[in-house]
């Protein structure tokens, strides 16, 4: 039996502001404030949070300003943009992706290996 894993949307034309907790997936397409604590994120070309997150992976497409804390992956895509603080294991910024922020590694004393790529690492949802 597959393990089922639960979708959850913040779709576009609806703002969220407190804490969220939730297990699977969250997509934002659009906006969010507050503390967010979970699995994986998926931000949205058109979505925007202003956010402290705890979670396992997120990808941006869209705006991300705060500090989050991605236990195993950070992916800012294309159009993605991310400021404030950034606390993770790997980190991808793809060509034309923007990162300003203070950024620590999880779980290595090395530092970052920079690896250019022109294709998305992973499929975005587009629903």
């Amino acid at each position: 039996m597959a393990k089922k894993t639960s979708l959850s949307i913040i779709d576009d034309g609806i703002a969220v502001e407190g804490s969220i907790e939730f297990s699977g997936e969250l997509l934002i397409r659009g906006r969010l404030s507050g503390k967010v604590t979970g699995d994986t994120v998926t931000i949205a070309e058109e979505g925007t949070v202003k956010a402290d997150m705890q979670i396992k992976r997120m990808t941006v497409g869209g705006r991300f300003d705060g500090e989050v804390q991605a236990a195993d992956e950070l992916i800012i895509l294309p159009n993605g943009q991310c400021r404030g603080k950034v606390i993770c294991k790997n980190l991808v910024v793809q060509e034309g992706g923007i990162l300003n922020a203070d950024v620590s590694q999880l779980g290595t004393t090395g530092g970052y290996h920079e690896k250019k790529i022109s294709a998305p690492a992973k499929d975005v949802i587009d629903l």
